[in-house]
């Protein structure tokens, strides 16, 4: 998470703040052993209890303003509120029943991504899936470690995770800290290296040159300037009509009737004329038989690939996109110099270098500095500690590593494209518009008493 953090963020506000990043990586480290091993005896000194009263109030807080969401924020918002009250409640359910059901939850959770993280990269086999796959190892181990009941009976389940969590994201934090401390200061027109993801990026201030309000209230009208993601879903691109399967269907392909494989697609558009959609040159057997053979991310499977010149030539020869994701808050530059180092390789793999992966890296190259840019070099911790706490930022995050260690897919970006546009197009926190609208309909209750006694009085003087 703290990964996608610093990237929209960018690197000219990482470069004003490594020094700290650093000493608070290294803190979140020492706090994340300290309550980690203070767990592991029967004398914990970690305050579980007003940690849960803190849970509570976060998921009714939550809770009490998801209705001035959005759409899909409305329902992270439930979701969250719900989650917390739920942890809550198990945390101060006691030492037999509520710290051992947390276990099972917390065991259950590691030991389905620790499978799902090494049964991708051994069958994916994309770059660096060794790493990966000892990364799927380790979650196995943790949720053992939550399964059994050795050392503390289950009562340490909540410091575990708490310092686990604090140690891994000052680990992160401590890893780009270091690397935006070797990044060389640039000027304009000369790239960067920056491995937040395998892409090159520009340096450049030049978002935009026009002041921004700090949040939006919606999407983007179809009349404003605006980034557009469009995505061909699995079932909306399928020829003929076939059995649905709920998960199947969204992330990776559909079947239709004739046993064909529909895997969806996605590209983005920019009102610059940038265009990038990725499709085989060559076509693929998506037949049951050759399918899984052709998952593996290895050179054997790339194949000449093309890029469609534009969304109407697309659509045209094939149908329109399912769904667009528009985002205003995006550097047209950034992604013109991405375009033009991107496009000179036209190979395509199905896991690894595909429609999706193509668009995201795109999508990811626009909005990098998005948030830093929108609030500007000045504000401090407030960017970060904004976006710390809010929950498309967990989701993006979580996206973007399972796309990482599996593939993209058009499912994947479409989620992907809408949790960051909520982010780097924010919408009003939900107290302040919870606020702003409760003083509006103070307004106009007092306008209309107002009015009533007005009448009245004109009522009275006519008798």
């Amino acid at each position: 998470m703290m990964r996608l953090a610093m990237l929209l963020l960018g690197a000219d506000y990482l470069r004003k703040w490594w020094r700290t990043f650093r000493i608070v990586g290294w803190l979140w480290i020492a706090a994340g052993l300290v309550v980690f091993i203070d767990a592991l005896d029967d004398a914990m000194y970690f305050p579980v209890t007003f940690f849960a009263w803190l849970l509570i109030v976060d998921g009714l807080s939550t809770l009490a303003v998801a209705w001035t969401g959005i759409g899909g924020q409305r329902v992270l918002r439930y979701v969250k509120g719900v989650a917390f009250l739920f942890a809550a409640i198990l945390i101060l359910a006691g030492h037999h029943h509520g710290n051992f059901i947390l276990s099972m939850i917390f065991g259950t959770l590691f030991l389905t991504d620790g499978l799902l993280q090494s049964l991708s990269a051994w069958v994916v086999r994309y770059p660096r899936w060794q790493t990966a796959l000892l990364g799927g190892a380790i979650e196995i181990l943790l949720a053992v470690f939550f399964y059994q009941p050795y050392p503390t009976h289950y009562v340490g389940t909540v410091p575990y995770c708490l310092g686990l969590g604090l140690f891994f994201s000052g680990w992160s934090m401590l890893i780009l800290a270091n690397r935006v401390h070797r990044l060389p200061t640039t000027t304009f027109g000369h790239v960067m290296r920056m491995q937040l993801n395998d892409v090159q990026w520009q340096d450049r201030k030049s978002l935009s040159d026009v002041d921004a309000p700090l949040d939006w209230d919606g999407p983007p009208a179809e009349s404003e300037h605006a980034l557009t993601v469009h995505v061909w879903t699995p079932v909306g691109s399928s020829k003929q009509p076939g059995s649905r399967r709920l998960i199947v269907d969204r992330y990776i392909a559909s079947v239709d009737a004739n046993g064909v494989i529909s895997t969806g697609h996605a590209a983005l558009e920019s009102q610059e004329g940038i265009y990038i959609s990725l499709y085989p040159g060559v076509e693929i057997d998506r037949s049951p038989d050759d399918f899984s053979r052709l998952l593996r991310a290895t050179h054997e499977n790339n194949i000449p690939g093309l890029f469609q010149p534009n969304y109407q030539t697309e659509s045209d020869a094939w149908c329109g996109s399912t769904i667009k994701v528009r985002i205003r808050n995006y550097s047209p530059d950034r992604l013109r110099i991405f375009w033009e180092e991107y496009k000179k390789d036209t190979t395509y793999n199905l896991t690894y270098r595909n429609c999706s992966s193509s668009v995201s890296r795109a999508l990811e190259a626009a909005v990098e500095g998005a948030i830093g840019h929108l609030h500007g070099p000045q504000q401090g911790w407030t960017p970060l500690v904004r976006m710390l706490f809010t929950p498309e930022l967990w989701v993006a995050a979580q996206i973007r590593k399972r796309a990482r260690t599996m593939a993209w897919t058009p499912g994947l970006t479409l989620d992907y494209a809408r949790a960051l546009s909520m982010l780097v197009d924010p919408r009003p926190l939900g107290w302040l518009k919870m606020a702003r609208l409760a003083i509006k309909r103070m307004a106009r209750s007092r306008k209309r008493w107002r009015e009533e006694r007005l009448s009245v009085k004109e009522r009275v003087g006519s008798q």
